[in-house]
């Protein structure tokens, strides 16, 4: 679209460049910038507009886009032009991905490089490295206080270590998943350290102030995120005398985004880190990236804005790298991080399906599926250009952040249900096998999350350690039931280390007086390679989930409906323990996949009869795409035993 005013200051931007930059050829980095400048220009308009020093502020934007782009690899190059003419390749059922710290599966970034191996033997071909910059060792808050956006903490490696390993993934055509925090700092930051000696400029990157009367005003409408062991909202600073904006923890102060400065610095941090092999980018706590009074400071529209500027900055320097948004907030803001195009993604290509996952867990505490049925029916509908990530279990602890509405919906009550679930997961509820803590306890509203090991909270501990076999090899039925979940729900499923061999709570951090407060850690093991050895005996419970899991990946990938092109039907079935969908083959009308999850630990019966209305799936002559078998059927009563999925094929194979 050609609007003077901006194609005028285009045209002065591109006279005022360095000249080191005006006299390379830059013809891709033109090209893309002509068709994004009006977008880029709009967004910092509306943001920064009513700044004296607008242009100037500009011109810097540009140079940091066009640096980058300069110091970007030519493979790197080749990717990003590979994938603007195949820009829905990531919606594809191939990819797979597994969340892991890289000293906590295999000590450092080497280590890491060192086992590509064994996450592509269990078909793995997206990795997200936790957090890996220079944080503060008695202060990291598992790596997302950074005190260095630049540089890797040397405990984990060197940017040389990364390059090599994300060169080799390439190879092995692998993603590479980095996190970059946009929302806050530590406070050993460079910026804060200048802040705190008096320097104006710094002092500027976050939200300072001299007395009480800002802060007590934003604090009446903002609620804590971690009540137990960061209170309010705001630390005050001995060395300035002054009182800072710390949301999350009082040593990770909150970045200032109302200052175009700020802005800049994180979009040059993300094309960074983009450069050093990043395939998708990771934007740590988007939510709160706007701060405004008698507001939540979370979802403001300005949030968007900024992850709309940064996302088409992005677009000219490297559009082959996607952005994550880590949004954890309710079902019908979540959707909103996809952006508000009615089909391209102008935010972030991808988000986390929170819902998904604490729904999920809802099902297995109540062995039924009403209300996962119902709070996947109120999720909106995302973006054609736009995917989930699907997990079950992650480094975080578990929210249950689903809809009161959905709830009532369901038939409970929202503030009862909640505390049964935090009680059965934490053991407290006397027939929960459960082994997992509350997490973040908020004795003002009564309100928890949850902490625990995936195998620990479906009971695979207890029943260890009480050597039954049936408890076993029902909390392994209950892993797999899981994950199909993920594997076939659409979108792109993330694995948790240590899951794929039934890795058990990890208590050993109550000996870490820096972890000892916070029980997450319990749930990011260290990963126990002999146990992962066992994955090769026959019987053991680690083979059983790796091959379970293996399996799983591989008939996912030949699957083409498991493809994410909002090809998914959800199936009312009459039955309350049951969850099914349909997937359609985008590409074949012809072909679907009935998924069919039973959360109840007794039998289930489907009416296939009731389903004759799928177009053209044949139900007399159906396959379990993942076991090879025909499902026991009575007439026309579909048999799921307990805890038991089927991904259901009228043909032999596609």
């Amino acid at each position: 679209m050609y609007e003077q005013v901006s194609h005028s200051l285009l045209n002065q931007i591109l006279d005022e460049l360095k000249p080191e930059i005006r006299k390379r050829d830059l013809r891709h980095f033109y090209t893309r910038l002509g068709a994004n400048f009006y977008a880029i220009y709009s967004l910092f308009h509306h943001l920064y507009g009513q700044r004296e020093d607008f242009t100037s502020q500009m011109v810097r934007l540009v140079e940091v886009m066009a640096s980058r782009y300069i110091a970007r690899d030519a493979d790197l190059k080749e990717t990003d032009i590979r994938r603007e003419k195949q820009h829905n390749w990531f919606l594809s059922q191939e990819w797979v991905g597994m969340a892991l710290y890289a000293d906590g599966f295999a000590g450092n970034l080497p280590g890491l490089r060192s086992h590509l191996r064994y996450l592509q033997e269990l078909g793995i071909n997206m990795v997200h490295v936790m957090p890996i910059l220079k944080c503060p060792k008695g202060a990291s808050d598992g790596g997302y206080a950074v005190s260095d956006f630049r540089d890797i903490d040397e405990r984990v490696g060197t940017l040389v270590d990364l390059r090599a390993m994300s060169k080799d993934m390439r190879r092995r055509e692998m993603l590479l998943t980095l996190d970059v925090v946009v929302n806050h700092t530590s406070d050993e930051h460079e910026w804060a350290q200048r802040a705190r000696a008096g320097d104006p400029r710094y002092q500027d990157y976050y939200y300072i102030f001299d007395n009480r009367d800002v802060p007590d005003m934003f604090e009446e409408t903002m609620p804590e995120i971690f009540p137990e062991t960061s209170p309010g909202n705001f630390t005050f600073d001995q060395t300035m005398g002054k009182w800072v904006m710390t949301v999350f923890n009082s040593y990770q102060w909150d970045l200032n985004y109302s200052n175009p400065a700020v802005f800049i610095e994180m979009l040059d941090i993300i094309l960074f880190w983009a450069n050093q092999g990043a395939d998708i980018v990771r934007l740590d706590a988007v939510a709160f990236l706007w701060k405004k009074i008698g507001t939540t400071c979370q979802n403001e529209r300005e949030a968007h804005l900024i992850l709309q500027l940064m996302k088409d900055c992005s677009q000219v320097t490297a559009p082959g790298v996607l952005f994550i948004a880590e949004a954890i907030v309710a079902p019908v803001e979540i959707i909103k991080y996809f952006g508000e195009d009615a089909i391209i993604a102008k935010e972030c290509e991808i988000a986390y399906n929170a819902t998904y996952m604490a729904l999920l867990w809802e099902a297995v505490a109540t062995k039924n599926a009403k209300l996962l049925d119902q709070g996947i029916r109120s999720l909106p509908d995302k973006l054609d250009r736009a995917t989930w990530l699907n997990y079950v279990r992650c480094h975080d602890d578990i929210g249950l952040g689903f809809d009161d509405a959905d709830i009532v919906k369901a038939g409970y009550d929202p503030y009862a249900h909640r505390r049964f679930l935090v009680d059965y997961f934490t053991g407290v509820y006397d027939a929960s096998p459960s082994r997992g803590q509350p997490f973040g306890r908020n004795d003002k509203t009564g309100d928890a999350r949850i902490s625990g090991s995936l195998a620990s909270l479906v009971g695979l501990e207890a029943a260890i350690e009480s050597a039954d076999e049936a408890g076993i090899q029902r909390s392994i039925d209950v892993i797999l039931l899981l994950h199909s979940m993920i594997m076939s729900f659409g979108g792109i499923p993330l694995l948790y280390y240590g899951d794929e061999i039934g890795t058990l709570n990890d208590c050993t951090f109550l000996q870490d007086e820096n972890k000892a407060r916070d029980n997450r850690w319990m749930h990011r093991p260290r990963m126990d390679w002999d146990k992962a050895e066992l994955r090769n005996r026959h019987g053991t419970v680690e083979q059983r989930i790796f091959e379970g899991l293996q399996k799983m990946i591989a008939v996912r990938k030949s699957t083409a409906a498991f493809a994410d092109y909002n090809n998914r039907t959800l199936i009312e079935t009459g039955n309350p323990h049951l969850f099914v969908f349909m997937r359609n083959n985008p590409f074949q009308l012809n072909e679907s996949v009935l998924v069919v999850g039973n959360f109840d630990s007794s039998p289930q019966s489907l009416t296939l009869s009731d389903l004759s209305n799928r177009g053209h799936f044949a139900f007399a002559q159906l396959t379990d795409l993942y076991s090879g078998e025909s499902p026991t059927h009575f007439k026309d009563q579909l048999v799921i035993p307990p805890f038991r999925f089927y991904w259901l094929s009228d043909q032999r194979r596609y």
